[in-house]
């Protein structure tokens, strides 16, 4: 039988927030599609609903948290997939981790924005 192989260390924090992050998204993710799918049909969403129901603290919060923790689980993943692979280490680590955390940034910056957008808390 082969032995079990993951890229991620058991024993780090890393390997812990992204199971508690999944967990997460799959209730955020349940939440959305119970919400947007079934409450309010996909072709009933409007700018006008959005903006409502951004303009909830409970809501807007919650989906801040989802934009954070989405960014932090998938770009996680990425990068202990790519890194786990043998040979990459030294400046191909370095760059793989820069390119990452720029693309993260943008990521949330851009999230947060358009939240802003449809909300009329600020």
């Amino acid at each position: 039988m082969a032995d079990h192989y993951s890229s991620f260390d058991r024993s780090g924090t890393s390997w812990l927030l992204q199971r508690l992050t999944a967990a997460f998204l799959v209730v955020v993710l349940a939440f959305h599609f119970f919400l947007l799918h079934f409450v309010n049909h996909a072709a009933d969403v409007t700018f006008a609903g959005t903006s409502a129901r951004m303009s909830t603290w409970t809501y807007f919060s919650l989906m801040v948290l989802f934009l954070l923790t989405a960014t932090f689980h998938g770009v996680n993943g990425v990068y202990n997939t790519v890194v786990g692979q043998d040979g990459v280490t030294g400046w191909k680590k370095t760059a793989v981790t820069a390119v990452l955390v720029v693309a993260s940034l943008l990521m949330v910056v851009q999230g947060l924005r358009t939240a802003l957008v449809w909300t009329n808390l600020f």
